[in-house]
């Protein structure tokens, strides 16, 4: 099964304690490289950053290639990214909590 993912489906279950439910979903989590940026983020919580900074081997960080997509709406950096990928690798699935990226 093929999940990638956006920001907040990884950031807010790190916060509660809970991010592991990812790898007992899906088994593996992909993640593109301006999801990984903005989970790296200077305002982004400490323990995000912390658990981002030793990525489980479960979550895979990968580059997109914009070139496929054509953007219908204003989507972030992140969403564009993940669409771009999504659509790349043929994924099952996105997590995304964007309307906009639907």
């Amino acid at each position: 099964m093929i999940i990638v993912a956006d920001t907040s489906p990884v950031n807010y279950p790190v916060l509660i304690g809970a991010i592991d439910i990812l790898k007992e979903l899906f088994g593996r989590v992909i993640i593109p490289q301006a999801v990984l940026g903005e989970l790296q983020h200077e305002k982004t919580p400490t323990e995000v950053k912390a658990w981002i900074d030793a990525c489980p081997n479960w979550l895979e960080v990968r580059q997109a290639g914009l070139s496929l997509l054509t953007p219908q709406r204003e989507l972030g950096d992140g969403e564009r990214e993940v669409i771009a990928l999504a659509v790349a690798l043929n994924a099952d699935a996105v997590l995304m909590d964007d309307r906009d990226g639907t």
